[in-house]
């Protein structure tokens, strides 16, 4: 008999261990039913079938993709001459001193005073990265994002988000699109998840890669679903891992065979409690998930196994050199489960138990110019995989941070917390490409054309997956206006 762990790792099997009924059932109750909780129980169980408006769909699935810290948006995708030209100066001695009285101030929500961060920084900083035009669109660019920058016709930038918090709650709020203090909402991935039935049988609808969000930025809380319930939340995917998904292999003394067997009884007694209870909805959804958690045992190796690609697509991601393969992998294993069903993929770079590695009070030259090169070529590679395979028009990718930079300098050669104007941009799902979409004044202090709060990227996303956003609430929980967003129509094919 072949023991199932020495399926997925290739090691030599023990002896069998065989379980007695209690323990059986025992364990099956703790494996699968935490495997269920977190992945995909029925929504039944919930109490909250959501009574969803459906409309009809420009895309399929969504990669989200979330640079911890606040990347510069001046030296990434909305390059400013301007910096370069007033460099060392004040704000107050060139031409754009009413940045500094501007309204747009007052959207800032300062709730706790912090003496090191989140300050207008008013000596002019010079870029410390070249741009130029790229593609037939002449979209600038950083010379920071070269291969994304090949993109540049498959890529809509909006230059014009803004958020409240000048700290890195905004991570949270980016997810959320409620500030910190509010408290903790569910996600944009669990609102997806919830609005939608899943693509596929064998693998969560959710899923989540990367060292998440810190604790003092929203944690966990950035891929959860808070009041939906937990079946809606992100699932944790480690692809560095010899177990990838949290319960998702038997112990390592179980046969084949055994398993197999421990399914068949496990189906025969929940059969016969169905018939005894044919109205208990959550006796239904136990059963859904033990189905799911019985074929993400094989679906989970079988997604991560990225020998099954060949050399050729391991060197466009990147898999062989140091600065790209961890990135890379994550990208390639993303186009693997949009390709297996997975509707809802959300990626986590920069993370480091704290603000994030993207946070660059000082030395941002080096900063970015390394984090940069660990995401530039496997992201692109993505992109340029999933058009070939004629996966993009209906895979939405989003590339997002939670704030930009300031103009001006801080520590003489950083960057502080900048919330009033920054950048992100989409490719794919139905979004027009090689476009720019909204601006930010001279020196990229205020977003001043087509101005985007975080919710209207919610939005267009679900939006562009087939849902109203406007429907989707839940009974006794209200939510602002601010919560549901704003369709970006202008950018929509």
């Amino acid at each position: 008999m072949k023991r199932f762990d020495s399926i997925i790792t290739g090691s030599n099997p023990p002896q069998p261990r065989f379980a007695n009924r209690r323990a059986f059932l025992s364990e099956m109750g703790m494996g699968f039913g935490g495997v269920a909780a977190t992945a995909m129980m029925a929504r039944e169980a919930a109490g909250s079938e959501p009574q969803v408006i459906h409309r009809p769909a420009k895309a399929k699935n969504v990669i989200w993709l979330f640079m911890i810290g606040g990347t510069s948006h001046v030296e990434s995708f909305d390059p400013k001459p301007a910096l370069n030209q007033y460099a060392g100066k004040t704000v107050q001695e060139t031409p754009h001193a009413d940045v500094l009285s501007s309204p747009y101030l007052e959207n800032e929500r300062v709730v706790a005073f912090d003496p090191n961060n989140g300050f207008i920084r008013n000596e002019i900083y010079p870029l410390q990265v070249g741009y130029r035009k790229r593609g037939e669109s002449g979209l600038e660019i950083s010379d920071w994002f070269p291969h994304v920058g090949g993109c540049a016709d498959d890529l809509c930038l909006i230059r014009s988000m803004w958020t409240e918090d000048s700290n890195h709650g905004a991570q949270l709020q980016f997810h959320t699109g409620r500030h910190r203090v509010d408290g903790f909402f569910p996600t944009i991935g669990s609102w997806a998840n919830y609005a939608l039935g899943t693509l596929n049988d064998n693998l969560p609808e959710f899923v989540v890669m990367g060292k998440p969000v810190a604790d003092c930025c929203g944690g966990r809380e950035c891929h959860r679903a808070n009041y939906l319930g937990p079946q809606f939340d992100g699932v944790p995917l480690d692809i560095e891992s010899k177990q990838p998904m949290p319960y998702a292999l038997p112990p390592k003394d179980v046969f084949w065979e055994e398993q197999t067997a421990k399914f068949e009884l496990l189906g025969k007694l929940n059969a016969m409690t169905a018939q005894r209870y044919p109205n208990d909805a959550a006796l239904a959804a136990r059963i859904q998930s033990y189905e799911l958690a019985a074929k993400m045992q094989t679906a989970v190796p079988d997604v991560v196994d990225l020998d099954q690609e060949t050399e050729t697509t391991h060197r466009m991601y990147g898999l062989e050199k140091k600065s790209t393969a961890a990135f890379g992998k994550q990208m390639l294993t993303a186009r693997r489960l949009v390709e297996r069903g997975v509707r809802f993929v959300q990626v986590y770079h920069g993370s480091n138990g704290g603000a994030g590695q993207w946070d660059s009070h000082k030395g941002l030259k080096k900063n970015h110019t390394r984090l940069c090169e660990q995401t530039d070529q496997p992201i692109a590679a993505l992109l340029k995989d999933l058009k070939q395979r004629g996966l993009l028009d209906e895979t939405l990718v989003v590339w997002a941070t939670e704030f930009g930079r300031t103009p001006g300098s801080q520590h003489g050669d950083g960057r502080d917390h900048h919330p009033y104007g920054f950048s992100v941009w989409m490719s794919g799902g139905g979004v027009r490409g090689g476009m720019a979409h909204g601006a930010t004044d001279e020196l990229g202090f205020h977003a001043v054309e087509d101005r985007h709060y975080v919710t209207d990227i919610h939005a267009t996303i679900l939006n562009q997956l087939g849902v109203d956003p406007r429907s989707l609430s839940v009974p006794g929980r209200v939510r602002l206006e601010r919560d549901y967003g704003h369709v970006i129509r202008d950018i929509l094919a």
